[in-house]
C-alpha cells in the first residue's frame, strides 16, 4: 500500500510541475529557460576531443534535448539561445569554461550550436501539443529528430568553415557521434519519458 501510495504521489507532482510549466507567467518562464541555460554551459564542461575532427563530443546534447521538455518548444529554445548569446559576449562556459568570440558562421562548431536552438523547438512542440509523444519510445525517436536538428546545421557551416565536401563533413561532424548521441537520446528520454504525465496539463489533444 506505501508502495501504491508514493507512486501515486510521484505522479501527482509530475503533473503539477508540468501544469505549473506551463501556466508560469513570462518572467518566470525566463528564469526557468535561465536555469536550462546553466545546466547546458555545465555539461558543456563535459567534453572528449577526437583526432580527426575539429568537434568534440560534449554533454551539451543531454540538456539541449532536456530542455525541450522542461522549458517547452519556445522557452526550451530561448534557454538555448541564453547559453549561446552568453557565451558568445564572454562569459565562460563553454567547452573547458572557454567563451565564444566572433560569429557562429566563422567557427567550426558554430552549426551546431544553431541547431541546439531548433531542437528543443521540434522536442517541445511535440511533446506538448501530443499525449502520445511522451512515451519511452515516442521520446526517443523526437530524440533523434532533435539530434537531426543539431546535425543539419552543424555540417552545413562544418563545409564551409573547413572547407570540406559533404562527405568529408559527414565523416568528420556526424558519422563518429551517431552512437554516442543516440545514447544520449536514450538517456534522455529515460528521463523525459518517466517525469511526463500521462494526461492533458495544458488543454492538449492527440492527433485523431
Amino acid at each position: 500500500m506505501q508502495a501504491i501510495a508514493i507512486k501515486r504521489r510521484f505522479f501527482e507532482a509530475r503533473y503539477v510541475f508540468f501544469r505549473w510549466r506551463s501556466s508560469l507567467a513570462l518572467l518566470n518562464k525566463i528564469g526557468l529557460a535561465f536555469a536550462m541555460a546553466g545546466l547546458t554551459g555545465l555539461m558543456a564542461q563535459m567534453r572528449i576531443y577526437l583526432p580527426f575532427t575539429p568537434v568534440p563530443i560534449t554533454g551539451q546534447v543531454f540538456a539541449v534535448l532536456l530542455s525541450g521538455v522542461v522549458c517547452g518548444g519556445v522557452f526550451g529554445s530561448f534557454s538555448q539561445l541564453i547559453y549561446i548569446c552568453l557565451g558568445m559576449l564572454g562569459f565562460g562556459w563553454f567547452a573547458a569554461f572557454s567563451p565564444g568570440a566572433g560569429s557562429l558562421f566563422a567557427t567550426a562548431t558554430g552549426g551546431y550550436l544553431i541547431g541546439f536552438l531548433i531542437a528543443p523547438l521540434v522536442i517541445g512542440s511535440f511533446t506538448d501539443k501530443y499525449i502520445s509523444q511522451r512515451s519511452f519510445f515516442s521520446q526517443v525517436r523526437l530524440m533523434m529528430l532533435g539530434v537531426t536538428a543539431i546535425y543539419i546545421p552543424g555540417v552545413i557551416i562544418l563545409t564551409s568553415v573547413a572547407k570540406l565536401s559533404l562527405a568529408q563533413a559527414l565523416l568528420q561532424g556526424v558519422v563518429p557521434f551517431i552512437a554516442v548521441d543516440l545514447v544520449k537520446a536514450i538517456l534522455v528520454a529515460c528521463v523525459t519519458s518517466v517525469i511526463l504525465p500521462r494526461n492533458s496539463y495544458n488543454g492538449e489533444i492527440d492527433k485523431p
